[in-house]
């Protein structure tokens, strides 16, 4: 058995043996199989697919490939979200401390932008100090004496994920189901989380274009977590246009933290109440739904999400001036708003065009050692079935230069799509 013979496998469009699968995922975690032929098998893998017993075999020899923790002795039970990606999706930054100040701890693993997706660990590094990297002792020690703890994933915990997590992002094999599925339950498992509440994207901004892929990816995600002994639902969730008004790390910080005061978009006010109402439920802190909604309701007007935050900030060793005063934050040189062209309802805001222009501008990175420019991204002002007027603010860019900024004002004008008759907005979760 070799890596090439597995690679010309997959290529093949055969099934891989558990034995095949286990090789693999050995080699990728001891540095025995190069990147150039990992690549090779990601894109058999992206072009050909896996099934769902392969699917499973795979993602417990990622979870297996390192420690996978047992926090049944730190906390009753250890509550866990994911999110498959997104565009302006900051949830997390809300969503933990609101849940954790409800009484529930989470101990949340999260990554790094993919694609034009963006991620929680390149938005909080926004905060000077603000740390990710724990040693096993150090997660859980949080963990128990506070409730909450954001990290990055360990080296320790799924290392054959860390290293297929880093080429997907720059070899064209994102949006690869098994590859998502396994990649997210892997990190779950290998992480302790007892119960998992899933946030499955769906449109042009998202890794699963349509419905039926989500459902899809959703009913995969769902049976390995129940053969895993993990208790686990998923949501489906609008991303066709940007969740909230904020794309860019700095910019989407700030937003969480005017979520955090009661002062946030609507929407993503909205979709974070909603995910945490079911995390609460799932985690056994809530009977139903309208007893976890009003709990959570009460915990953030209350200003206990946001004080939860702020030491969670402090307990990882980030500079917490920088979120009593955002002003703090970098600015990008270049601030410009932008007006409507035109009188109209708004037909369209194509999140995707949205995302991966902001990454173009420094938001995310197109090779896996691209440094962030945390400060550039775009306030978008309005959402789809909005009446807007003419010379009405459109959007906002904040761009490194001017050349940047002339990019991305044609770009993100034209992912602006208008009507003349009244447009309907888009939902926030499908059933």
């Amino acid at each position: 058995m070799n890596a090439v013979e597995i690679i010309i496998k997959k290529r093949d469009k055969l099934e891989l043996t558990s034995e095949e699968i286990q090789y693999f995922i050995d080699g990728l975690a001891s540095k025995q199989i190069p990147d150039y032929q990992a690549a090779a098998w990601l894109m058999a893998v992206m072009l050909n697919g896996m099934n769902e017993r392969e699917t499973t075999d795979l993602t417990m020899a990622m979870a297996n490939s390192g420690e996978v923790l047992d926090l049944s002795h730190v906390v009753p039970i250890e509550v866990d979200k994911h999110s498959t990606g997104g565009v302006g999706d900051k949830t997390t930054l809300v969503v933990e401390p609101l849940v954790a100040a409800c009484g529930l701890p989470v101990g949340k693993m999260s990554g790094r932008g993919l694609g034009f997706s963006g991620g929680t660990l390149d938005k909080v590094e926004t905060i000077p100090g603000f740390r990710t990297s724990f040693s096993r002792d150090e997660f859980i020690s949080l963990l128990r004496d506070t409730g909450l703890v954001l990290a990055g994933q360990s080296g320790d915990l799924a290392p054959a994920d860390g290293v297929l997590y880093k080429l997907r992002d720059v070899t064209g094999t994102v949006d690869s189901i098994p590859l998502i599925a396994s990649s997210v339950m892997s990190k779950k498992i290998a992480g302790g989380a007892q119960a998992i509440v899933l946030d499955v994207k769906i449109g042009v901004g998202a890794f699963m274009k349509n419905l039926d892929d989500a459902r899809k990816l959703s009913h995969l995600m769902v049976s390995i977590g129940k053969l895993s002994g993990r208790k686990v639902i998923a949501l489906l969730s609008e991303m066709n246009q940007p969740l909230g008004c904020a794309v860019g790390n700095a910019l989407e910080v700030k937003e969480a933290i005017d979520t955090l005061h009661g002062k946030g978009p609507a929407d993503f006010t909205e979709h974070c109440l909603h995910v945490a109402s079911h995390m609460l439920v799932i985690g056994e802190k809530a009977k139903n739904l309208d007893e976890a909604r009003a709990l959570v309701e009460k915990t953030l007007n209350s200003g206990k999400a946001w004080q939860k935050f702020r030491s969670m900030v402090i307990n990882q060793g980030g500079d917490v001036s920088f979120v009593d005063h955002p002003e703090k934050m970098p600015l990008a040189p270049v601030i410009e708003t932008i007006n409507a062209p035109a009188d109209g309802y708004l037909k369209w805001i194509d999140a995707k065009e949205i995302g991966e222009t902001t990454v173009d501008m420094g938001a995310g990175r197109k090779k896996k050692e691209d440094l962030i420019d945390h400060a550039v991204g775009v306030i978008i002002h309005h959402k789809v079935g909005d009446k807007v007027n003419k010379g009405e603010d459109l959007f906002t860019l904040h761009a490194s230069s001017r050349e940047s900024f002339e990019m991305a004002k044609t770009r993100i004008l034209k992912a602006h799509e208008f009507s003349d008759s009244v447009c309907e907005p888009l939902p926030l979760f499908y059933n």
